[in-house]
């Protein structure tokens, strides 16, 4: 089975958990996607599955990529990946991948491009404290010190500078699958993902969490018994032993 897929962020809205809980979720259209092409560990030197999403003209593709299209029968496709795989047992040119490879209460990681800001002072970009508010002080957003006189007599690589902030590629790890609607090719997971509106993910199995979000009927059971414990209050003090 796949271990991740290619998909679109359609936007946030809110939900309630089996919990009774209200979370924010994010929508992503995930897949169908199409895999265009299987790397082999004797000819690529490692291996991987090429994956297309998301239909575009032909007039927009140019010539060695439409080639390539072609000798999967696919129509060509405006967003394209590699996704890393262990085995490529079961992985064939032309076969596709759908939503239906996670299900709910999973973890999966996303990657994205975050929103652009342009150019950015230290104070938003790097969330610097400020300078001096008063006492006739008015350098109160910019830069301070960068570096001593005498030693080391530069700016040290790395440090932080106004400048170009946003559009980069970020992951978040870790965010829950709260909802998987096979017949819509959708994913709703909690939280946030990185960039607008209708901009293109990589979504892939969470690396560093494998198991299930506690957060199904068991716990849900025992959060309500809970409450309704707390609802009846303390109980009766014991009467005092006569004497």
């Amino acid at each position: 089975m796949a271990n991740g897929i290619l998909g679109k962020k359609i936007g946030q809205t809110q939900l309630y958990t089996e919990g009774g809980a209200l979370v924010s979720v994010t929508v992503i259209e995930a897949g169908p996607c199409t895999i265009l092409q299987v790397k082999e560990p004797a000819k690529d030197k490692y291996m991987a599955i090429k994956l297309g999403f998301e239909n575009k003209r032909e007039k927009n593709t140019n010539k060695p990529d439409m080639g390539n299209f072609k000798k999967v029968n696919s129509a060509p496709k405006r967003f394209v990946r590699e996704i890393r795989v262990a085995s490529l047992e079961g992985y064939n040119a032309g076969d596709e991948i759908k939503v239906d490879i996670f299900h709910k209460g999973g973890f999966v990681d996303i990657v994205g491009t975050s929103k652009g800001k342009g150019f950015q002072g230290g104070m938003k970009r790097w969330n610097w404290h400020g300078s001096w508010g008063g006492h006739g002080s008015m350098h109160h957003r910019r830069v301070g010190s960068i570096g001593a006189s005498s030693f080391p007599s530069r700016v040290v690589k790395g440090h932080h500078m106004p400048g170009h902030m946003g559009n980069e590629r970020v992951t978040i790890q870790n965010l829950e699958v709260i909802e998987v609607d096979t017949d819509k090719n959708l994913l709703v997971v909690k939280g946030t993902v990185p960039g607008h509106n209708n901009s293109f993910l990589t979504i892939r199995q969470s690396k560093k969490k494998t198991g299930t979000a506690k957060s199904g009927p068991a716990q849900a059971a025992a959060k309500a018994k809970k409450e309704t414990k707390a609802k009846k209050g303390p109980a009766a003090p014991k009467a005092a032993p006569k004497k």
